[in-house]
């Protein structure tokens, strides 16, 4: 049975992609078949981390929401991206990406006329049958709507992106009472961006007597990751940056 792990913020520019990125494929080079698809229809990004070029594909998410095509048509592999440190004791390692367009005219057409969300939870489930998934990572659209309903209902584990903000705060206890009402089997909340003078037990408390669930990781504010600007996977680069080895103590929890 494939596990389905959702990764939400209940704001922009958390760092959730590039969290959910890194997950997949540390999870992927321990010796499984992860898929990890962009269900941030309105604003796609995840695949810029895979340095995956849009222009080469025939097929996206998009098309299949529209009836063009299967959704293991706009399924590519990128296991590429998990350089280095894969367990070769097993030939099961593969990485897809179901990636969302980039074309303006498709975005405007979600935009305007929204989809049937009930297809996209068809689309999950054909995406594990079709490509014999282990572990299938959903990168959610910030905030809620019926989309993040869907994914926060149907997954395994839950985890939540938030900075050390005021506004995180807030609208991180929405996402966990949802989650909470939806019966979510493990949720814990990964912390982005942290200073570096940060007392990080006290933070860790803060959050955990907040939300009465576990931090499973502080991640902290990082000069590496502002340089690499999104080109590519950071736990391939600097695997024994604190962040990579934070997101290897995550990605252990996944693979429980």
């Amino acid at each position: 049975m494939a596990k389905i792990i959702s990764t939400h913020s209940f704001r922009g520019g958390t760092g959730k992609s590039n969290t959910t990125a890194n997950l997949s494929a540390i999870v992927a080079k321990a010796g499984n078949r992860v898929g990890v698809i962009d269900t941030d229809i309105q604003s796609p990004g995840i695949h810029t981390l895979f340095k995956f070029q849009q222009g080469l594909n025939r097929f996206a998410l998009n098309d299949y929401l529209w009836g063009r095509c299967r959704i293991e048509e706009a399924a590519y592999d990128v296991t590429d991206q998990c350089a280095g440190n894969v367990d070769e004791s097993t030939d099961r390692t593969r990485l897809f990406l179901i990636p969302s367009s980039l074309n303006s005219n498709e975005i405007a057409r979600i935009l305007r006329e929204g989809y049937d969300v009930a297809l996209l939870n068809d689309g999950f489930q054909q995406l594990i049958s079709q490509l014999k998934l282990d572990y299938l990572f959903i990168d959610t659209h910030p905030g809620v709507n019926e989309e993040t309903l869907l994914s926060l209902a149907i997954s395994d584990v839950l985890v939540l992106v938030m900075r050390p903000d005021q506004q995180d705060f807030q609208g991180t206890a929405v996402t966990v009472e949802l989650a909470r009402r939806l019966e979510v089997p493990e949720l814990f909340i990964v912390v982005n961006k942290t200073p570096p003078d940060t007392d990080e037990q006290a933070l860790r408390q803060q959050i955990e007597n907040t939300y009465q669930c576990d931090v499973a990781a502080l991640l902290p504010l990082s000069v590496e990751m502002a340089r690499m600007a999104s080109g590519g996977l950071f736990s391939n680069r600097f695997p024994d940056h604190p962040f990579s080895t934070q997101l290897q103590g995550v990605a252990k929890r996944i693979l429980r």
